[in-house]
């Protein structure tokens, strides 16, 4: 799944450029739009999933380097960039962060080798999330991230795209055992609705890429098996710390979702 610009297929729509669509971004291709498409077209409202994601991470990003001493992320499943990466946000507050970002798509590989140009506080790992020990041992981890200083992983809209059969628990596991005692976990991820927007949704999804895995906050939550959940637990999105970029975890209340803001969940755990 890793690849050189060259290796660009503009006729194969991928999960990064299709969310890169979805966000209102430009580096997607035609194939990608036919897919972004038929959210848009057959499934009004659901871009807001994407919208809901990125701002829960964005919050993340923020908490972390305002309310806690850690300065080093790992990124995994990163995508595209789009306004506010994860070093961006954090260097703003936190000049001294240090991020890796992670994802195999080649046309993220253009732009990580951009962010290796502009900031030596930035790496870019082309290893499959699937693949964690090939992420902890890449040169650039190594010699980016000091594992034995607390570590932010940050696994925004990926575990749902690892099948049951890839054992998602595992990935989560397998760093929870490499990072040291407060360490944070951030995850997004698809959240079952029980209803006929989550069943088409995700038909879409595994029909076009093979994958895409709505959970229950229940199974969204045992993936985190192991560690101290946060408050305000593992709930939609638009839900989690909502007044966090206003200094609060609290916006006054709980506003009225959409039926697609309710099938993104967020939830942040800490290694004890």
């Amino acid at each position: 799944m890793t690849g050189e610009s060259s290796s660009i297929d503009s006729t194969r729509p991928t999960i990064a450029r299709v969310y890169d669509y979805l966000l209102g971004g430009k580096d997607n291709y035609a194939a990608d739009r036919e897919i972004g498409d038929v959210f848009k077209r057959d499934l009004p409202g659901s871009v807001a999933i994407a919208f809901a994601n990125r701002a829960a991470l964005t919050r993340a990003v923020g908490e972390i380097v305002t309310r806690t001493g850690v300065r080093q992320f790992i990124d995994l499943g990163s995508g595209l960039p789009t306004v506010d990466n994860v070093h961006q946000v954090a260097q703003r507050r936190a000049p001294e962060t240090r991020v890796v970002y992670v994802d195999t798509d080649p046309q993220v590989l253009v732009h990580g080798r951009a962010l290796l140009e502009e900031n030596d506080r930035t790496r870019f790992v082309p290893v499959d999330v699937r693949d964690p020990e090939g992420i902890r041992s890449h040169p650039d981890t190594r010699q980016l991230i000091d594992f034995d200083r607390p570590v932010a992983v940050m696994f925004s809209a990926i575990l749902h795209h690892v099948n049951d059969d890839e054992d998602p628990a595992a990935i989560v596991r397998y760093w929870r055992g490499q990072v040291p005692s407060g360490s944070l976990f951030f995850v997004s991820h698809f959240r079952s609705g029980n209803n006929p927007e989550t069943v088409e949704a995700e038909k879409v999804l595994q029909e076009t890429f093979g994958r895409g895995r709505w959970r229950t906050d229940a199974e969204i939550e045992a993936l985190l098996d192991g560690l101290e959940i946060l408050e305000p637990g593992i709930v939609p999105a638009s839900l989690w710390r909502p007044g966090a970029t206003a200094g609060t975890y609290d916006d006054g209340g709980e506003r009225e979702l959409t039926v697609w803001e309710r099938l993104i969940a967020a939830g942040m755990a800490r290694k004890p």
